[in-house]
């Protein structure tokens, strides 16, 4: 058997793996080779994308599906399901895209990070994408005990699939759910950052998904009311749509008939951005820096580069980290 380094041959950090950065070494015990690792392509992190948000939004609707219309487990179960789904969603795609699962979340890290305007686009569409067929095999596996509550189709169960003000019962209005839709994601993003900045107290690799995934139970046991949490346009967006298809014909509409697809799409952009400015101009401009040239927000100089390296290869482990910033994980 061969033996993995994941530091590889540039001494980068194991945080630059989060972002799926290839890098490594493997050979025969008593000896190391460089091995051909595969380039990254953006078929593979759309990909990625696209797993990573299905997985979510499965186990996010199916906690919901299982609440409203089997009447099995209440709030906290789908505050915690929700957070697992971002977890597991998180730990299958960060090597390759960066585990962004959510629209809001790839447009701040686009405007403040450094990650390509030109992949912007792409990432939505496969977020958006996976979690509508994870919609499609949600409403096909719950299609019974749905149809038995709600034969109709109506606002009863809408919201298995999408958002709605004050969840479909309480008195909140279209700007109430605004409101708070970018207040949750603003929380989202600025703790996102906080997880993910090497020059913060990040909490390494392999717990950075779990962390994650507790901020978004977090937000879901103190954020939950006003608008049900989406702050993720392509978890509200592609299940929406796959109600509407399959029945739903109130799907774009609240329970007071006005349209509110529109709100969980523009509120967790504003909310993401919001939540990138506020740790990079209160948290993140405060923190150490490695060189001069560094800007609040980005991952410092790789420490491990020893002194003397040629120039060429600390080069190359600030270019990973470069990358890494390109991939920045998140997520809902």
């Amino acid at each position: 058997m061969g033996t993995f380094d994941p530091n590889g041959v540039t001494g980068v950090t194991p945080s630059v793996l989060l972002s799926g950065r290839p890098t490594g070494r493997c050979g025969p015990p008593g000896g190391t080779v460089t091995a051909p690792l595969k380039p990254h392509t953006l078929a593979g992190e759309l990909a990625a994308e696209f797993a990573g948000t299905l997985i979510l939004i499965l186990f996010g609707l199916g906690v919901v599906a299982q609440v409203v219309a089997g009447g099995i487990g209440d709030h906290d179960s789908i505050a915690w399901a929700w957070g697992l789904g971002v977890t597991f969603g998180v730990y299958l795609a960060a090597r390759i895209s960066g585990a962004h699962l959510n629209p809001a979340v790839t447009i701040a890290l686009a405007a403040f990070r450094g990650f390509p305007w030109r992949k912007v686009g792409p990432y939505a569409l496969a977020q958006t994408a996976g979690a509508a067929v994870a919609a499609l095999l949600v409403r096909w596996n719950y299609d019974d005990v749905l149809t038995a509550m709600d034969p109709d189709h109506t606002i009863a169960t809408q919201g298995v699939f999408s958002t709605l003000p004050g969840n479909g019962t309480l008195p909140v209005g279209t700007w109430g759910a605004f409101r708070d839709q970018v207040i949750g994601t603003a929380i989202l993003m600025l703790l996102i950052l906080a997880v993910t900045d090497l020059r913060n107290s990040s909490p390494g690799v392999n717990l950075a998904p779990f962390v994650i995934g507790l901020i978004v139970v977090a937000i879901g046991m103190a954020w939950g009311t006003n608008a049900g949490y989406a702050i993720n346009p392509a978890r509200d967006f592609g299940p929406r749509l796959v109600s509407w298809l399959t029945g739903y014909g109130t799907a774009w509409q609240d329970q007071y008939g006005q349209l509110y697809f529109w709100v969980p799409i523009i509120a967790p952009v504003i909310g993401a951005l919001v939540g990138a400015v506020f740790y990079d101009q209160v948290v993140g401009r405060f923190l150490p820096v490695a060189d001069a040239d560094a800007e609040p927000g980005r991952t410092p100089t790789d420490p491990d580069v020893p002194q003397g390296r040629h120039d060429a290869e600390a080069t190359d482990v600030r270019r990973v980290h470069v990358d890494r910033d390109e991939h920045t994980s998140s997520s809902t």
